[in-house]
């Protein structure tokens, strides 16, 4: 696994460093949509500078060596990078619904500064969430090596388990669903506007399902099995534990899950950058407004 978290920091950290780059020196105004995929860079770069550490860690014979604090505080980090990620992207879409779904109902109504607290407020709801990590991450020694426990001891289950299957309801499910509510109306306005070519509708297509596949194929699926190996192992401190290959099964495809989650941080550079590419040339026209516009009112209207 260390030198798929070796590969991540270095395309993390440039992608995500050079997203910020653009959004601070070339993005000028900002509109709302920029707003949060500079805070979901953001949120992507103070996660790639703790992958060293953790790509150190995993590095035969996988040994933590840094203590109790830089434990928790990677395991802070990682979630407060995973929901703040889940967080905005789905500001995101929800940003770019009312834009184009609803330009009448936002314009003039939405604007940067509304962005920004709710962004303020985002983050505050993830540190909250993510804070419980601070008590149930800790070291526990295995053999010759130190483990740093990205979940709980066994004593502490009961109480993370509960917590755990929180995070995935509010963290992960809901955010899911306005999600695929924002996107399926954005795909079906697309549709119907006569003005947008079948070319530029195929394109938006792509790039919303692909949105929608950063849930499918690693929030949701790494939620799920995290709850199915926690469960697992409730089962057996309790002496009722399945079949051993069906425990083998759920944690070897959870440690796959792990790995596809690290990686949208190295995915949402491309992501937001195409997004915002393509987004720019086809909403423009949409409910008839005038070319004429100016382009950071433009972007505000139609597209967020």
């Amino acid at each position: 696994m260390w030198p798929v978290l070796t590969v991540e920091f270095f395309l993390a950290f440039a992608g995500n460093a050079f997203a910020i780059y653009r959004f601070v020196a070339r993005e000028r105004p900002w509109h709302t949509g920029i707003v949060y995929s500079f805070n979901l860079a953001v949120s992507d770069l103070l996660y790639a500078l703790s992958l060293p550490f953790l790509a150190a860690y995993y590095y035969p014979p996988k040994h933590w060596r840094y203590g109790l604090a830089l434990c928790k505080l990677e395991r802070f980090l990682f979630s407060c990078n995973l929901y703040g990620s889940i967080f905005f992207l789905t500001c995101i879409s929800l940003n770019r619904y009312l834009g184009i779904v609803h330009p009448l109902l936002v314009h003039g109504r939405l604007e940067p500064r509304h962005a920004k607290l709710l962004s303020g407020a985002a983050w505050l709801l993830v540190a909250g969430l993510s804070a419980p990590t601070l008590h149930f991450s800790a070291l526990q020694p295995k053999g010759n090596c130190t483990e740093c426990m990205g979940s709980a001891r066994d004593e502490q289950l009961p109480h993370y388990l509960p917590y755990s299957l929180f995070l995935g309801a509010l963290g992960c499910g809901l955010p899911f669903l306005l999600t695929l509510c924002s996107y399926a109306a954005i795909l079906r306005t697309v549709c119907r506007n006569p003005h947008i070519t079948r070319l530029e509708k195929r394109k938006v297509g792509r790039l919303v399902s692909v949105g929608v596949a950063l849930y499918a194929v690693s929030y949701l699926p790494y939620h799920t099995l995290r709850n199915l190996n926690l469960h697992h192992r409730q089962q057996c401190l309790q002496g009722q534990a399945p079949s051993s290959q069906h425990v083998l099964l759920v944690h070897s495809a959870y440690q796959l899950s792990k790995v596809l989650v690290t990686l949208n941080i190295c995915a949402h550079p491309l992501l937001y950058a195409a997004l915002a590419d393509s987004m720019r040339g086809w909403c423009r026209a949409p409910r008839g407004q005038d070319r004429g516009q100016p382009r950071g009112n433009m972007e505000l209207t139609a597209c967020g």
